[in-house]
């Protein structure tokens, strides 16, 4: 994977990128945000790496990707960018804003359940409350498509996958630095309850991920 980068839209404050450092002139709420990050602590199942951030969203950025891996098959995939802008954004109600891809491929059965959307929905602002985090100005999608294959593919089976994009603005505490490592801590768990894992503790049985899906996601 592509070492991590984080500059301004202007091309200034940019990471070495052999070594993924921020470089020492961006802000520190916002180096220090990105250290939360690297320091958490994740479950074992989860297989992460710093990516190129987009450019042009905010004068700093960092991004991550991560899968859900059970031997070598992908039981999911995302992606968490963490953006800054010190001057504040009006649509964000704060100066950091995170930014999240989930996916991953459904059993047909799941596919077909008309409250699906909702579910996963709220099992986003569930990962962030279980962990008592605030998420200001939320926003997002979720989607589900289906995939039939005709022709040399037609003997693949039809595929089902959920994707779901959000953002929301986490609460800036002392130094007006987020808690960036729960939030990704929270970010994580959804990813693994979309890829059908049990809750890490395996104590909530009112947690209920999606099954296991039946092969790694199309490219």
């Amino acid at each position: 994977m592509a070492a991590a980068q984080g500059q301004r839209s202007d091309g200034a404050g940019e990471m070495e990128s052999s070594e993924g450092k921020v470089a020492d002139s961006a802000p520190l709420p916002f180096r220090t945000a990105v250290d939360a990050l690297r320091e958490e602590r994740l479950r074992p199942e989860i297989e992460i790496d710093p990516t190129r951030p987009p450019q042009r969203l905010a004068p700093y950025a960092y991004a991550l990707e991560a899968a859900v891996v059970d031997g070598e098959e992908d039981l999911a995939d995302g992606r968490l960018v963490l953006l800054h802008d010190p001057s504040g954004h009006d649509a964000w109600q704060g100066t950091f804003r995170l930014v999240t891809l989930v996916r991953a491929e459904l059993e047909p059965e799941m596919a077909a359940d008309p409250l699906l959307p909702e579910v996963c929905w709220s099992w986003l602002t569930g990962a962030l409350s279980a962990r008592g985090l605030a998420a200001g100005e939320a926003s997002g999608t979720v989607t589900r498509a289906g995939s039939h294959y005709f022709g040399g593919l037609s003997e693949r089976p039809p595929a089902s996958q959920i994707e779901i994009r959000a953002s929301w603005t986490p609460r800036e505490g002392s130094g007006g630095v987020p808690d960036t490592g729960a939030h990704l801590a929270a970010w994580c768990d959804l990813l693994c309850q979309v890829a059908g894992l049990p809750p890490a503790g395996h104590g909530d049985g009112s947690v209920v991920s999606l099954p296991q899906r039946r092969g790694p996601l199309s490219p």
